[in-house]
């Protein structure tokens, strides 16, 4: 399974510093980051693709993250 996620930031240098700080937190929450992108037309959008071993904390890890003020918005996935 996997947890696709959408972040709204202002300055992309800043968040990458923070997101690469939490690292332990999301290991900790059973997310592994795959693959990030940011959007090519608007520097202030990432998109996150992580593989998720155990859903319940990954949705807890993203409930936390909303709940921090931050904009972030994700979606599970499974391969068809």
């Amino acid at each position: 399974m996997q947890l696709l996620t959408q972040m709204k930031t202002g300055d992309f240098a800043a968040f990458k510093s923070a997101f690469d700080a939490e690292a332990e937190k999301r290991m900790n929450a059973g997310l592994t980051l795959m693959q990030m992108w940011h959007d090519a037309d608007d520097a202030g959008s990432v998109l996150c693709l992580f593989d998720v071993n155990d859903k319940a904390r990954a949705k807890a890890w993203l409930d936390a993250e909303r709940q921090t003020g931050s904009q972030v918005t994700g979606r599970f996935l499974k391969t068809a």
